[in-house]
């Protein structure tokens, strides 16, 4: 069985800001059996949508730093 295929997904929709109503915003991941993939995140505001996107290895993100959102959406995945 190929395991480098995408089979293990995370997602939450949450409010990180407190000028805007409801959960627009939300934090995705899409990780292949050895937790290596991808996750997007979209942080709506008032003003504007910002959208970034990380990659994932082994479970983890190197080099930037994660929201409270962004780790329980890759330990959701990963379980």
């Amino acid at each position: 069985a190929n395991k480098k295929h995408v089979q293990k997904i995370g997602f939450k929709r949450y409010n990180p800001f407190t000028d805007t109503g409801g959960d627009q915003s939300f934090t995705t991941a899409f990780l292949d059996d050895f937790g290596d993939g991808i996750m997007i995140s979209s942080l709506h505001s008032r003003e504007n949508t910002r959208l970034y996107a990380k990659k994932v290895a082994n479970g983890e993100v190197s080099g930037q730093v994660l929201s409270n959102e962004e780790k329980e959406v890759i330990k959701q995945a990963l379980k």
